[in-house]
């Protein structure tokens, strides 16, 4: 069966940059498509590049999309290569929508981000619906966040959990710092990628010395990482970004045979792309742990997405 290909980039801009320990991110973009068969049925996708975690740019996305001149075959998709995986999960996402029966998915708990900084000490408030946070760690210095992380545990209501993701932006001495004081105050579910990809090993050995998770981002972007860290011997949490991981039928074959501890997360997809990967995580995800898909709140209500 031939398939009619139409897609559109879009820009969001955020109400407030989101700061990381690598970035300071303005604006986020990516494209939409629609594939329609010969019968009219009709079936969208996203295709949501992260390239500093890996993935293609938008300008190698939009030159694929731009090479397929409208119409292709599922044999199409199954050969988009493996250096495009953002495009992988947008083209096969938009066909699994295309065949999808209509129903309702799992119900779904979910982790608010907050801004880092003293900032987030008062917008948790409007968040309070939720019991779980994350908070972005090493975009200040390390004294201050700390100072800044005792003040936001003692304003957190009763029962909340604390997510600290490091973005890899962390040195060996500053992850054990913030593991042993994760450690002392017991609010914090895991730590997300303290270290780089580099220091596997090291963040390996630190699972094993402190009673505070830590879980694997930057580390496990891709399918391919995902089984080589699993190989490597990686048994604790893997925060998965569906949309920049490459092909969710592979995704799904891998988190079934390994029966993973997966969190699956934003990657600030607009209604389309997160969809698709909350339908994902209603069936891979760990049912005990909240998914990172509390990212509406960053940008504006009515912005079309």
């Amino acid at each position: 069966m031939y398939y009619h290909f139409e897609f559109r980039p879009y820009q969001r801009r955020f109400r407030q940059p989101l700061k990381t320990s690598r970035r300071i991110w303005e604006i986020r973009e990516g494209i939409i498509l629609r594939l329609t068969d010969e019968i009219g049925r009709m079936g969208c996708g996203e295709i949501a590049p992260l390239p500093w975690f890996g993935s293609e740019t938008l300008a190698q996305a939009l030159a694929f999309c731009e090479q397929l001149k409208g119409k292709f075959t599922q044999a199409t998709i199954q050969a988009i290569p493996e250096d495009l995986p953002a495009c992988q999960f947008g083209f096969e996402s938009a066909l699994e929508d295309l065949f999808r029966a209509e129903g309702e998915r799992g119900r779904l708990s979910f982790s608010y981000l907050l801004p880092a900084g003293e900032d987030a000490l008062q917008a948790w408030e409007i968040l309070q619906s939720s019991t779980t946070f994350k908070w972005k760690i090493g975009a200040l210095a390390i004294a201050e966040e700390i100072k800044i992380f005792k003040k936001l545990v003692r304003t957190l209501p009763a029962g909340a959990k604390l997510r600290l993701d490091a973005n890899g932006g962390l040195s060996t001495e500053e992850a054990k710092a913030w593991l042993e004081v994760a450690d002392e105050m017991q609010i914090v579910e895991f730590i997300e990628q303290p270290l780089s990809p580099q220091e596997f090993d090291l963040m390996l050995d630190l699972s094993t010395n402190y009673s505070t998770a830590i879980a694997l981002d930057e580390s496990v972007a891709n399918l391919q990482q995902l089984e080589d860290c699993y190989q490597k011997g990686w048994r604790g949490i893997y925060i998965i970004k569906a949309a920049i991981a490459g092909s969710p039928q592979r995704l799904r074959q891998f988190c079934q045979r390994h029966k993973i501890d997966a969190v699956f997360s934003s990657v600030f997809e607009t209604k389309i792309g997160r969809e698709a990967v909350l339908r994902l995580a209603a069936e891979l995800s760990n049912p005990n742990r909240a998914i990172g898909f509390g990212v509406g709140h960053w940008f504006e209500k009515d912005d079309g997405f």
